[in-house]
């Protein structure tokens, strides 16, 4: 039976001159992935669908270089759009995200909702599910929209409580028929032998 991943990408060079989405992975992200990569951890996977962010493409790009298997870029599994405030320092983005997933229908200060961004990563990868019915998937992207997923694929209501672990680089797995996953976020190195 196919399996899909949700990885969401590691640790990012934060800069408030460039745009959130452009914003590309730090030394210690990259070796994470590096070591991801190398490990064999994803053997098996057939395909990849990432967000066109950069950080998503940089977690992506070396994954697929090393199972050989091809990376589609998907604009629709992007992260929620926050350009309205554009970068926020730590506290303030803590707060914004509290708001953003306490209150799914509501848009914080411009932010596209928690309710709107599920309906579209939900979208997404049910279109590449169903595309690729026979494959094991990997998704590529970010923790907000992956725990949107999440809560979505669990059929349960949106909650920051479901939120992925402090610092990024974290997957979670999923029956691609039942669509249920099979537990929560953990640490990309728990899959590494």
């Amino acid at each position: 039976m196919p399996i899909a991943h949700y990885l969401s990408h590691p640790q990012v060079v934060q800069d408030p001159a460039i745009p959130v989405p452009q914003w590309g992975l730090n030394a210690k992200g990259q070796a994470r992935i590096a070591a991801f990569a190398a490990s064999g951890a994803m053997q098996g996977t057939q395909v990849i669908y990432s967000s066109t962010e950069t950080k998503a493409l940089e977690t992506a790009a070396p994954l697929a270089q090393a199972l050989g298997c091809p990376h589609h870029q998907v604009a629709d599994m992007g992260e929620n759009d926050r350009s309205s405030t554009g970068y926020l320092p730590g506290p303030a983005f803590e707060a914004a995200a509290n708001a953003f997933f306490a209150n799914p229908d509501e848009s914080h200060q411009g932010w596209e909702t928690a309710r709107a961004a599920q309906h579209r990563i939900v979208n997404a990868v049910d279109a590449a599910l169903n595309a690729q019915p026979n494959d094991n998937i990997l998704f590529v992207g970010h923790g907000a929209v992956g725990t949107l997923l999440y809560c979505a694929l669990m059929d349960i209501p949106i909650d920051r409580r479901h939120d992925q672990p402090h610092g990024g680089g974290n997957i979670y797995r999923f029956d691609t028929v039942t669509r249920t996953p099979d537990g929560p976020w953990q640490p990309l190195e728990t899959l590494i032998s």
